[in-house]
């Protein structure tokens, strides 16, 4: 299943134009913050899906029953640009575990990659619901090789991706890889031009997000 919250007008419809209009990308910090907001938001959706309990509590006049959360989940995230949309997400579901990959794109030459993993730190996932959460979802390949990785520490409830963009083809990867996730994303672009990038896009997140990067 897929959410495109560009659907319909709102204030993501507003966030996503400045993050995609270069007359508004040199401010890092607004860049970072509507990253936030974006996932602020998603972490609302996704909270509507989740399994609840009653919950007994006891104010100062008297007890009554709440409902709770019945497990916290995962948030996971691909570092380093994913870190804004993950700690957007971790600010509502605040009491959640973590989980880390690094990930990255290991050119072979101009036009071919391959993707490179060297880094994970995850808790036990088995029966909880696990949030992935990576700006750009492009070719699906990371995507698909991260949650690969994440599964070995076991099987969660429910797998809900959460994406400022992503490419048409990006998510038909992902959806044939993993049927059962949920998509969440801020826009759809149906082109990837030949290195790769989704077309129009916004550029580089990480390094609108924290600065241009040197590859080694």
């Amino acid at each position: 299943m897929v959410t495109n919250f560009s659907e319909q007008d709102s204030l993501v419809s507003e966030w996503m134009r400045e993050l995609r209009d270069i007359a508004t990308q040199g401010n890092r910090e607004q860049f970072r913050n509507n990253i936030h907001k974006i996932g602020q938001v998603a972490a609302y959706h996704i909270s509507l899906q989740l399994h609840y309990t009653d919950t007994l509590i006891h104010t100062p006049l008297a007890s009554t029953q709440c409902r709770t959360l019945a497990t916290q989940p995962v948030i996971a995230t691909i570092m380093r640009a994913g870190l804004p949309l993950y700690n957007g997400i971790l600010s509502y579901f605040n009491k959640a575990d973590s989980a880390f990959i690094g990930a990255y794109r290991q050119h072979i030459n101009e036009t071919d990659f391959e993707i490179a993993q060297g880094y994970i730190a995850c808790p036990v996932l088995r029966d909880r619901p696990l949030i992935l959460a990576d700006p750009m979802l492009a070719t699906g390949a990371s995507m698909i090789q991260t949650i690969d990785s994440l599964l070995a520490f076991g099987q969660p409830s429910h797998i809900h991706i959460v994406a400022i963009i992503a490419s048409q083809a990006g998510i038909d990867t992902v959806q044939q890889h993993v049927p059962d996730a949920h998509i969440w994303v801020g826009a759809i672009d149906n082109e990837l031009d030949a290195n790769k990038y989704i077309v129009p896009g916004l550029g580089d997140a990480g390094d609108l997000c924290f600065g241009e990067k040197l590859q080694h």
